[in-house]
């Protein structure tokens, strides 16, 4: 099982399907072709080809860099360090979140339609000089013109919302919904319903459409008000209102009845629809707004206040993470068990950066050229399109964000370049302890894959790097609340302002134009995803690891590909072993977390029939110390009780993926507490041999991660396991 080609998978050049569909399917070799490369004799291989999920569909594929943001904030909450409790504040945490990242698009949006189109751009000759699409809006007044544009940020609100639902039925929902449907938390993977990925995204979907509604409303409201507008602040409480209740229903547990969870959410749909018909309607009675020089009014402080809330919940989050992580036993998490805010973190970031990069190049664009700042004016006549205070913040922020995250990264290879580089010495004088002085050369090629493929378990430095983004993060909140932009800040702070001015001015710019690069370099590979089959697979093999978990925090995030291949994968071995037939689940790299996802999933006595063989698996280096709560140490303990041990893990010490489940364990006792676990993790020596065999003109080639499959440890392991089940 992996998601790697059929053809690849069973070493066989022609192979059919035998049960699933083009999305995901069960391949065999054809009929009188031979069978599986390396196939043990009476043993039929079958193939599980998953990776169409994530890689078949270009446009799928470039959604999931688009939706990057909502995608990390989904995936924060399945970092936490413990399983859910009966409040689950971290969920709920989570969750309100999510929400202020729907609302910071929003906001993004209506800051290029209504603010910078509508309200800055169009009143201004200069502006609309030569540009066709954007004159006639002039001839309209300004309340109708605010009114038509809000047309936009709905529409963009609606893109998003298809995205996060395309491919749904290739992706979701495999089979019926659980006879007993699950919380709104998840304890364990063996919660009945565990994967059914369509009750929740459905109940926070239509919350998140109601933020963005009103958010919409609130801004629009906000312009048009003016001195007089009493209606217009008289229709802003209900706007805050349905904000407040998207607030409180994403902090309780959702509905596990479809009949309460309309009777619920139908009302806050209506509610919605009329505060917009009204906001909208209003605006157009408004008719002529009295012209504001600057910005849109109200606009640069929802953005400022929507940022500073998002400051305050993740500082929540890290405390309410930390008071857990201590709690937690079992390995040693990453991160100190705080990765649910520094995903949450990353998130946030991440949406930022996305929203100022859109604003600050439809801004530059509307301008001609003329990047917007407080030391370079404008032509005259035209008027100040320079966006929110927030965003300027939110560049710099982005900026020194990755220069601390690449400061640590290097800080991070380099001091552990020389315990890393002792390991692989050790492992070479154990495994080759007499080499002729020929094979020196390629002794050192296979000491460096071995340093540098235990990089992965370096991240300390990393949680340095966190606590300085956070402590920036909590300044910048800081100074949007009081309206300081960066150059105003140095200003107020230095002796001589203008010279320290104009160098924060360039730092700023160059802040602004690094982020947007940065952001341009993802629509780039988008594009090329939806272009390139390679690429494609690239990029998914990355997403492997976010979209494997249901959508439980962000309902626009792309759909969870395991809450139909878990339930297909365990459907099929159920299939097979009432035929009578014995079932060795063999998984390599991501799939053997499908594999183990899938066994949690079988009854027992499918379970008393099943052996379980990964190899290259990331199981025991990386899914246990990122998802201590349901992937910990514990629960791998548990399946190994469950399978009676038929277990067998391939792993070498040149694979930068894979490594040991159990043995890696730094405690004096057995692992899990039985001597059968010790049994469980095989090592490989890659390569086999540093010198050429006589009958060969080369020396054996360095495996690392792949292939595992064709080595005669991995047949050896199928037959014994298959002897081991009853």
């Amino acid at each position: 099982m992996s998601g790697g080609t059929a053809e690849r998978m069973l070493d066989h050049p022609v192979v059919v399907r035998v049960a699933g569909d083009e999305h995901a399917g069960f391949y065999r070799p054809r009929a009188g072709t031979g069978v599986a490369g390396g196939a043990s004799a009476g043993v039929a291989v079958e193939a599980y080809r998953w990776g169409a999920l994530t890689a078949g569909a270009a446009v799928r594929t470039a959604s999931m860099l688009l939706l990057l943001p909502f995608m990390l904030a989904n995936l924060s909450i399945w970092l936490r360090p413990r399983s859910a409790d009966r409040f689950d504040l971290l969920a709920a945490l989570c969750r309100v979140l999510a929400g202020t990242i729907t609302a910071a698009f929003v906001l993004s949006m209506v800051g290029i339609s209504l603010d910078l189109v509508g309200w800055q751009c169009v009143p201004y000759e200069w502006c609309r000089q030569d540009r066709a699409y954007l004159s006639w809006l002039n001839a309209l007044p300004m309340g109708a013109r605010l009114s038509l544009l809000s047309l936009i940020p709905l529409l963009a609100l609606r893109v998003v919302w298809g995205m996060g639902r395309r491919s749904a039925r290739a992706l979701e929902g495999f089979g019926q919904p659980a006879p007993h449907p699950p919380t709104s938390y998840r304890e364990k993977l063996t919660t009945p319903g565990f994967w059914d990925d369509e009750r929740t995204p459905a109940w926070l979907r239509q919350i998140h459409v109601v933020i963005g509604v009103g958010t919409l409303d609130a801004s629009l409201l906000g312009g048009v008000s003016g001195p007089e507008g009493s209606a217009a602040r008289l229709l802003l409480v209900p706007a805050m209102g349905l904000l407040a209740c998207c607030a409180v229903l994403l902090c309780l547990p959702v509905p596990t009845s479809t009949t309460r969870a309309r009777r619920i959410v139908l009302p806050l749909l209506a509610a919605a629809a009329t505060v917009t018909l009204l906001s909208l309607g209003y605006a157009v009675r408004a008719g002529h707004v009295p012209p504001v020089a600057g910005q849109l009014p109200g606009y640069e402080g929802g953005v400022g206040v929507l940022q500073s809330a998002q400051g305050v919940l993740l500082v929540l989050l890290a405390a309410v993470t930390a008071a857990r992580a201590r709690t937690t036993t079992g390995s040693r998490p990453f991160l100190a068990g705080l990765g649910t805010p520094v995903v949450a973190a990353a998130a946030v970031t991440v949406a930022d950066a996305f929203a100022s990069t859109l604003v600050f190049r439809v801004a530059d664009q509307l301008d001609r050229g003329h990047v917007p700042g407080a030391l370079r004016a404008n032509p005259a006549g035209v008027g100040p399109l320079d966006p929110p205070v927030a965003y300027w913040w939110a560049a710099l922020a982005g900026l020194a964000a990755l220069m601390i995250l690449a400061g640590a990264a290097s800080i991070t290879y380099l001091l552990t370049g020389r315990r890393r580089r002792r390991l692989a010495e050790r492992i070479v004088e154990q495994d080759y302890p007499d080499v002729p002085p020929q094979a020196a050369p390629r002794l050192v090629a296979v000491r460096q894959a071995i340093a540098r493929s235990h990089v992965t378990e370096e991240l300390g430095p990393m949680l340095v790097a966190f606590f300085l983004i956070a402590a920036l993060g909590l300044a910048v909140t800081t100074f949007n609340a009081i309206g300081l932009g960066p150059t105003q800040l140095v200003a107020e702070l230095t002796a001589r302002p203008m010279g320290t001015t104009l160098v924060t001015a360039y730092i700023t710019d160059a802040g602004v134009w690094i982020i947007s690069l940065l952001v341009i370099g993802f629509v780039i590979l988008a594009y090329r995803s939806y272009r390139s089959t390679q690429t494609r697979r690239a990029m998914a093999a990355l997403f492997d690891l976010a979209d494997f978990w249901p959508r439980i925090v962000h309902p626009f995030a792309p759909p969870c590909y395991a809450a139909r291949a878990v339930p297909e994968l365990a459907k099929r071995v159920s299939g097979l072993v009432a035929t009578g037939r014995k079932v060795v689940i063999s998984g390599h790299s991501h799939g053997s977390v499908l594999a183990v996802a899938a066994i949690l999933q079988l009854p027992p006595d499918v379970q008393r029939r099943v052996a379980l063989l990964t190899h290259g698996s990331p199981l025991g280096r990386i899914y246990t110390r990122l998802y201590p709560a349901y992937l910990g140490q514990q629960a791998l303990c548990e399946i190994g009780e469950q399978l009676d041990w038929r277990w067998r893990n391939l792993w070498r010490d040149t694979d930068p993926v894979g490594g040991p489940i159990f043995v890696g364990q730094r405690v004096k006792r057995p692992p899990c507490g039985v001597p059968e676990a010790e049994s469980v993790d095989l090592r490989l020596r890659d390569p086999r041999a540093v010198t050429i065999d006589p009958t060969d003109t080369a020396p054996p080639p360095l495996e690392r991660h792949w292939p595992y499959h064709t080595q005669p440890a991995y047949q050896t392991s199928v037959r014994e396991l298959t002897e081991q089940i009853p």
